[in-house]
């Protein structure tokens, strides 16, 4: 049976350092690995005349609007699936108010920006998604009255970025590949520019903002811990590594000898790979985000684009679950790392379903598109 999600422990504010710039740009480079946090100027006032000392002004209204909304956050199910040798658990994330995992870190990462005083009511909060989290972004500040510009590239589904133009008053679409094939680089450095040249902008950067990693640690992988008296296996799919970092590092905390296996897509540059072209969006990158560096990972599969398509087929005509492309690529982990599991042990395996295969109709569930995977 279920229980209640354990009291959330609220971490102390980061403050920028007295080096940092409060917007990126070419004048202010960044050391490797080094977390950004954009404070809008005007939600910081120094009002210690004379001392120098700069002091949040709280954003109350904003922060109130945003836990009013926290109890839509409820827990996610989990069903069994039918595999022989494993007792397997499909998570379904899909669940979440706005459709998918990124809804947790989308509204941790405002919650946690508003109690700091980083964002108040005049921010326009800007994010590079390939459609998840920009959407979740765009639902959560549509709510509460704030302003949200999302960068987004030609891999975005025609569901998602048909729902950012009527949510959003301005979608930045790039067009331009980079130099890895991908468009990832291109909406980072349109999102610098944005920065740089708007006043009262925040970048959420879910690359490497540590609010959504512990989105995750309290929020994912708690509600596993309550769910499951015994893991030895969990799959998780890996694009920005928020997801795999934060709930890692709870389930070996309660579960001290599971495996962790990550999954990746073929092309991705991740774990060391030569980045070139992919088609799915929600896994894999052409950059290694941040956040993997605090992700405790035992193990790495990576699944092709074809293969992706015909475990999500599977998941919906075998198992009755109408899945995301990163689902799929996770359940095609589980069955070919299957034959490295004992199965005498009868082990007990998750894998996490980040969102549901509507958007995914035109591509994944379209047998002509798939026709044109390598």
């Amino acid at each position: 049976m279920r229980s209640r999600l354990r009291t959330q422990v609220r971490p102390r504010a980061r403050t920028l350092s007295a080096d940092e710039s409060p917007l990126p740009g070419p004048e202010a480079p960044r050391p490797a690995g080094h977390l950004q946090l954009l404070v809008p100027r005007h939600c910081v006032a120094d009002d210690l005349t004379g001392v120098g000392v700069e002091r949040r002004i709280p954003a109350s209204r904003l922060a109130t609007r945003l836990e009013l909304l926290r109890n839509i956050l409820r827990p996610t199910p989990h069903v069994q699936l039918a595999m022989k040798g494993m007792n397997l658990f499909a998570k379904l994330e899909y669940v979440n108010p706005v459709g998918s995992i990124k809804d947790r870190a989308a509204y941790w990462i405002l919650t946690r920006a508003a109690e700091r005083g980083e964002i108040c009511e005049e921010t326009t909060v800007i994010e590079s998604s390939s459609g998840n989290l920009a959407t979740a972004l765009a639902a959560f500040t549509h709510l509460v009255g704030l302003r949200f510009i999302p960068v987004i590239d030609p891999n975005i589904s025609g569901t998602y970025e048909s729902f950012l133009r009527r949510v959003c008053p301005t979608v930045v679409k790039v067009e331009d590949r980079d130099d890895t094939g991908g468009f990832l680089k291109t909406r980072l450095q349109k999102v610098k520019e944005l920065c740089a040249t708007m006043p009262n902008a925040y970048w959420t950067n879910q690359y490497g903002n540590l609010d959504a990693m512990e989105a995750h640690y309290e929020l994912t992988a708690t509600e596993i811990c309550a769910d499951f008296d015994s893991l030895d296996y969990v799959f998780i799919g890996v694009s920005t590594a928020g997801t795999i970092a934060g709930v890692s590092r709870r389930l070996k905390e309660h579960y001290p000898n599971i495996r962790v296996i990550a999954v990746d897509a073929e092309g991705s540059a991740i774990f060391g790979g030569a980045p070139r072209t992919r088609h799915i969006p929600g896994i894999g990158s052409s950059i290694v985000p941040q956040l993997l560096s605090h992700a405790k990972i035992d193990d790495v599969v990576l699944i092709s684009e074809r293969e992706t398509v015909q475990a999500c087929r599977e998941l919906l005509t075998t198992h009755g679950l109408f899945v995301g492309g990163s689902s799929g690529s996770a359940f095609a982990a589980i069955k070919r790392y299957a034959a490295r599991i004992p199965a005498y042990k009868q082990p007990t395996v998750l894998f996490l379903c980040a969102d549901r295969g509507t958007p995914y109709l035109d591509t994944v569930f379209d047998p002509t598109w798939a026709t044109r995977l390598e």
